[in-house]
């Protein structure tokens, strides 16, 4: 692997800064190394979400043992002494980690693993003292090399003291037999129900009837212009999953890289409960009026829903992954909702916007596969149909033709075609696109909105 002598490279002995050491705890370093030899799966997990990285680990053998567990745990191979080991003897790298004598005391360190927040957290805050020490050295030294130009010159100092993170992750061939016996379970539940759904509902009978709910290991992007309500549209399909009108909920993760959660929970709320949200902001709702009962009715209702919302802002696809297999592995989940695509970090940046895009959409439709889950992922559309004054196609994704071919259903949400030319917002209807469906009909169909309380429905006159 040429990552991985590339990495050896970069741990080799850490530098010392003015005659001092560089923070470290060794110790710390260890026991969370013995952590994910004890519970590889959901340690290097956590480890991932908390941003540690090969380079985080001052010793360069510790930081070499870490690249090969985060190896084995991104091929989904069970993580004890003995494969770790086994790994390390193939690429030649045993004695650099110290042997077998070093991975059987360090296996032996702690006998659980209920301190691992504390090691994490410990590594990764003495991994970014260093980060700061050694970026605000070379702000020293670039100080004293100043030729010209302060404010490009203070830009590139504030940009590398508050650049300190970023990180890196198959599945195996199933017998025809297997998939024929997965195959002829839906077939059957197909023939049994009669044209009701086999997936996830959507909430909107139209919808459904063409697609019959959101299906397992699916990608669906629901793309469209800002403004068009997008964002509306996916939470309606969320609270559809999470509050079925029959048959039991589905666990919810919400990814909002856009809006905070206090946010998506007051526009989820006002839609439930049918509350205009721009008389609640200005006051003039009564207080003990009926609108305050169905709020409340609302927020019990959606207390006891299994939805997790993550707004965390800065999120890689990689730490994506990690957080929804995490909390999969806790509570199972049936739906999954990003939004929006073209916010996620990407794992490069050197890369160009294309590669970075396309990589996020492989990232994603992966997750799909691996949690057996249906992954709703919002995308933007660029300004083609808006200039050409057209109904929106396939090829207006923004940015990346990888979303059209990862995608196993593209969903559309335009003004209707006999919309006034000005009208760029969602209005009082909008069209719902299905332009790909890798396995069922492609079709339009149309959808009610209500501004005031920002929700879809299912069309009306």
């Amino acid at each position: 692997m040429t990552e991985t002598s590339t990495a050896s490279q970069t741990f080799a002995s850490q530098p010392r800064s003015g005659g001092r050491t560089l923070p470290h705890s060794l110790e710390a370093e260890e026991f969370l190394l013995a952590c994910c030899l004890l519970d590889g799966a959901d340690v290097v997990s956590r480890c991932l979400e908390a941003r540690i990285r090969p380079e985080s680990f001052y010793d360069s053998k510790h930081g070499l043992l870490y690249e090969r567990l985060l190896d084995l745990y991104n091929r989904q191979v069970t993580i004890d002494v003995s494969v770790v080991a086994e790994e390390l003897k193939t690429s030649r790298q045993l004695d650099q980690v110290g042997g077998y004598a070093y991975l059987a005391q360090l296996s032996g360190r702690i006998p659980t693993t209920a301190q691992a927040t504390y090691f994490i957290e410990k590594v990764r805050e003495q991994a970014l003292l260093r980060d700061i020490i050694r970026s605000a050295t070379g702000a020293v030294e670039a100080c004293y090399g100043f030729s010209g130009g302060i404010d490009e010159f203070v830009d590139q100092v504030e940009a590398g003291i508050f650049s300190v993170t970023q990180n890196r992750v198959s599945e195996s061939a199933k017998q025809m037999a297997g998939a024929t016996k997965e195959a002829m379970n839906v077939i059957t539940k197909m023939m049994m129900k009669k044209g009701e759904l086999t997936g996830i509902s959507s909430g909107f009978k139209d919808l459904d009837a063409l697609m019959w709910g959101f299906q397992k290991t699916e990608m669906i992007v629901l793309a469209a212009r800002p403004s068009m309500g997008k964002t509306s549209l996916a939470l309606n399909f969320a609270e559809a999953a999470a509050l079925p009108k029959k048959g039991p909920p589905a666990g919810v993760l919400i990814f909002s890289l856009e809006m905070g959660a206090s946010q998506l929970a007051l526009r989820m709320l006002c839609a439930r409960a049918r509350v205009n949200m721009k008389l609640l902001r200005d006051g003039l709702l009564s207080k003990n009026g009926d609108e305050q009962n169905r709020l409340l009715q609302a927020a019990d209702e959606f207390s006891k829903a299994p939805i997790y919302i993550d707004d965390s802002s800065a999120l890689s696809i990689m730490q994506l992954r990690a957080k929804a297999r995490r909390i999969h592995s806790r509570s199972p989940l049936g739906f999954i909702m990003v939004d929006y695509l073209q916010l996620l970090s990407p794992t490069d940046p050197r890369v160009p916007r294309e590669q970075q895009v396309a990589e996020a959409s492989r990232g994603l439709k992966s997750l799909a596969k691996e949690l057996d889950v249906p992954v709703l992922v919002l995308s933007q559309l660029n300004r083609s149909s808006e200039k050409d004054n057209r109904t929106p196609k396939i090829s207006d994704l923004r940015e990346s033709g990888s979303i059209e071919q990862d995608a196993d259903v593209v969903l559309m949400l335009a003004r209707p075609r006999d919309a006034d030319e000005k009208f760029q917002v969602a209005a009082d209807s909008a069209e719902l696109i299905v332009a790909k469906q890798r396995n069922g009909p492609v079709g339009d169909l149309k959808l009610t909105f209500l501004r005031d309380i920002t929700r879809f429905e299912n069309f009306h006159q």
